[in-house]
């Protein structure tokens, strides 16, 4: 594959897109969960670094609609169908929402992780995109990179080797 690879960063309660050779990478993902979003015949894909689970948790009136998987999810959506992909065609990749503490309390305040987890798992199904992969949970931190060519996430794990989903 001779094709020049440009890296295009999504930071934390960030968002981005990216077309064929281009990756999209964010690192940092620890109770945060990283999704992308991607039709893989028209080698376009949208990342999300969600950073909490719902928008109603704000105590700001105007917010970061990236920071939240109730608005991020659809936002990405809805930008990917305006940018040429084809809504039946839209896939999801995730990782993320690992439980980076641990307490004896099972507080659902603590729990951010997994709520983080469900709560994107939760937006998906309402939009019907099929999750075709993921690696979430756990306590070990991530840095993840989608491939748009290949259509691979690929995900490093703190202490861990690195894997493609």
């Amino acid at each position: 594959m001779n094709e020049t690879q440009i890296i295009i960063k999504v930071g934390i309660a960030d968002l981005n897109f990216a077309k064929r050779p281009e990756l999209l990478r964010t690192s940092g993902l620890g109770s945060c969960v990283g999704v992308v979003i991607y039709d893989s015949t028209k080698d376009i894909a949208g990342m999300a670094h969600i950073l909490l689970p719902a928008s109603g948790l704000a105590r700001q009136k105007e917010i970061n609609i990236y920071k939240y998987a109730d608005t991020a999810v659809p936002f990405l959506v809805d930008q990917l169908i305006k940018k040429g992909a084809i809504r039946a065609k839209l896939k999801a990749k995730l990782a993320g929402g690992a439980q980076m503490f641990q307490f004896t309390s099972q507080s659902e305040i603590i729990r951010i992780g997994p709520r983080n987890v469900e709560a994107v798992q939760e937006q998906l199904r309402e939009i019907r995109i099929p999750v075709i992969a993921q690696d979430v949970g756990g306590n070990a931190g991530r840095t993840i990179e989608f491939n748009t060519s290949n259509h691979k996430l690929k995900v490093r794990k703190i202490n861990h080797n690195e894997f493609c989903i």
